[in-house]
């Protein structure tokens, strides 16, 4: 298998911790991980959980290959767009964080959302869709030279598109392939590349 295929799978694991194969399909833009990951399988990279909440996720030995398979992967011109678009990112993550507030709570958070104004939700959604329009641009520099990074508006899109649409849950619900849901994945997948720790202008 190339060693594309194996970064990918590992690093999209890193990144989101637990996924399907669809979910590792949709993070990538790759329909062909089944043979890497039944390869990673049988290295123990990568263990199956069954149950309720199933999926793929990195074993110990994963998470310590992790850093190698990453720095053989990155380029130097990728970091350089990457560290680019993180310096743009993190104005607009500050705004996307309130705005998530709003979404999930009313009159200055005493109060839950419970979605029944259409009005005061359809005025989240258009400050949804302008912080869409900033981090899609704030990624331009690592798309430029990054196809994973390139994937990201693809999968900001659908899920502003969901949420236009009516699906409440597409907005903020964790695990469900949610606007939130990859927004955190970019932050992660932008402080892993540059080998960042959070701090505070990533906020906590």
């Amino acid at each position: 298998m190339g060693d594309t295929e194996r970064f990918l799978a590992v690093h999209a694991l890193k990144v989101k911790g637990l996924a399907s194969a669809e979910d590792l399909a949709e993070v990538t833009g790759r329909t062909d991980l089944a043979p890497v990951l039944e390869e990673l399988t049988g290295e123990e990279l990568v263990k199956l959980r069954t149950g309720r909440i199933g999926g793929y996720a990195l074993t110990k030995t994963g998470r310590e290959a992790h850093p190698a398979l990453l720095a053989a992967a990155v380029t130097d011109e990728e970091r350089a767009g990457v560290a680019k678009t993180y310096e743009a990112f993190l104005p607009v993550n500050g705004r996307f964080k309130q705005i998530c507030t709003r979404w999930q709570m009313r009159d200055g958070g005493s109060e839950p959302n419970d979605h029944s104004d259409a009005d005061y939700d359809a005025r989240v959604v258009d400050e949804l869709a302008k912080a869409h329009k900033e981090v899609v641009e704030a990624l331009a520099p690592a798309a430029d030279v990054s196809a994973r990074f390139g994937w990201y508006p693809v999968r900001f899109e659908a899920a502003l598109e969901r949420v236009r649409g009516g699906d409440v849950a597409a907005f903020a619900r964790p695990m469900s392939n949610s606007y939130h849901d990859v927004w955190m994945e970019l932050h992660e997948d932008l402080m892993l590349t540059l080998g960042r720790e959070r701090d505070a202008a990533d906020g906590h």
